[in-house]
């Protein structure tokens, strides 16, 4: 396996050898389609990968309900029913339990 350094990554930045690997994925997938790659999507994946995410409680706690929401929805599905079918249903929870609001 080859040992990725600062000097072999893109630009240079700390980035790890999988974050390394989907930027020079992202840019090759452009290429390919003949589109530019220095894009504002780029700027925004590479700023994403290089700053720690936040300490916000507020962003925990939805995402915490979130889940609950979500393993609500699942509750509501059975086990018997088609894939698809399984996948509308849980859907339609889902839509159900966002209009509710969050739980207090």
């Amino acid at each position: 396996m080859v040992d990725i350094d600062a000097k072999s990554t893109f630009r240079g930045l700390p980035l790890t050898a999988e974050q390394d690997a989907e930027v020079r994925h992202y840019i090759r997938k452009k290429k390919r389609h003949g589109a530019p790659w220095d894009t504002p999507e780029l700027e925004a994946m590479l700023k994403d990968m290089l700053e720690p995410p936040s300490d916000d409680e507020s962003l925990g706690a939805a995402a915490d309900e979130t889940k609950a929401a979500a393993e609500r929805a699942t509750a509501s599905i059975d086990e018997a029913m088609e894939p698809i079918e399984a996948s509308e249903e849980r859907n339609a929870a889902m839509e159900t339990e966002a209009m509710r609001g969050p739980k207090r």
